[in-house]
């Protein structure tokens, strides 16, 4: 009898950590990806790392805070530069996540009812998700071309909105640029999760709001938004997470060296650290993004668990 209950323990154990088990190499190689370089460009931002220590850099000198001095010191040349960019890459992930929230809304709002066609509209809509950021991204740049793009044929040649065929991928029209690419992409991400949440409402409330008197929008603003909260609160952090960390769309847009106007961080410490090769100084600022985006992550967590709380 004890043997019978030992045995049905171990088949019992057995089947409880087999999930875990299973789940162990997808662990291991996160870790490896993710945390194991985290941790390296933490120990490099301690170091003066340029290109003379490439080969072996672990016999760099140690800085200690002497970077992140450099990086945060407002008043020189390098901090001046890292403060711009970071203004920049803020009106940026503004924009691009404010816009890209309010065509996904407004998208999914409208496909929420059944039509001739629905499904063929949704499709559309997706598709610039679906593409490869690389395609996607480099024929915008060639859209953006000032003599043969697209953008200014129907501008100019077409619509006769603009008087001189402007440069998109220089000067101040950069970040505008840089904000269209950028809403085109990810909008479709902000349709798709709203449309997923839309499911999730009951009919039967938009009936009953019909029946007494609601109009449309009233319905959008006492059923709609507040059904969609919780969902809009998880997806406006990702929106923001990948469009303030996002490196693709610059770089693929005007290559190395971004313009004033989009020079966006990411890009910023790229060119810091590997076209300056001052590695030291590039993980450095690494890290006090990374600072950053968890302290605006937690405070964005906190204030709405207390939002919730209070409604609830």
């Amino acid at each position: 009898m004890i043997r019978g209950r030992i045995d049905r323990l171990r088949r019992r154990a057995g089947t409880t950590a087999l999930p875990y088990l299973l789940l162990l190499p997808a662990l291991l190689l996160e870790l490896a990806v993710h945390l194991v370089p985290m941790v390296l460009g933490a120990v490099m931002s301690f170091k003066q790392l340029t290109q003379f220590f490439i080969r072996d850099w672990t016999a760099a000198p140690w800085a200690g805070l002497a970077n992140f001095r450099t990086a945060v010191d407002f008043d020189a040349p390098v901090g001046r530069a890292l403060l711009h960019s970071f203004w920049v890459t803020c009106a940026f992930t503004v924009l691009a996540v404010g816009l890209s929230w309010l065509i996904g809304t407004t998208a999914a709002v409208l496909m929420q009812d059944s039509f001739r066609g629905r499904g063929l509209l949704r499709a559309v809509f997706l598709l610039p998700y679906a593409l490869p950021v690389y395609a996607a991204v480099i024929t915008w740049s060639f859209m953006f071309q000032r003599d043969t793009g697209l953008i200014n044929h129907v501008l100019h040649d077409q619509l006769h909105l603009v008087d001189d065929k402007p440069f998109w991928l220089l000067g101040d029209n950069s970040f505008v640029a840089l904000v269209t690419v950028s809403v085109w992409r990810s909008w479709p991400f902000a349709f798709l999760t709203l449309t997923a949440g839309l499911q999730n409402i009951p009919r039967d409330l938009y009936e009953a709001a019909a029946l007494d008197g609601a109009g449309v929008w009233q319905q959008i603003r006492r059923i709609t938004l507040p059904s969609l909260r919780p969902v809009n609160q998880v997806l406006v952090l990702v929106l923001f997470l990948w469009t303030f960390n996002d490196f693709n769309t610059p770089y693929l847009l005007f290559g190395r060296s971004a313009p004033a106007a989009a020079d966006l961080i990411s890009v910023h410490i790229y060119q810091s650290s590997f076209v300056t090769w001052n590695f030291g100084a590039g993980s450095a600022m690494s890290v006090l993004l990374l600072l950053f985006l968890l302290v605006v992550t937690a405070g964005y967590l906190l204030l709405t668990s207390r939002r919730k709380d209070a409604t609830a």
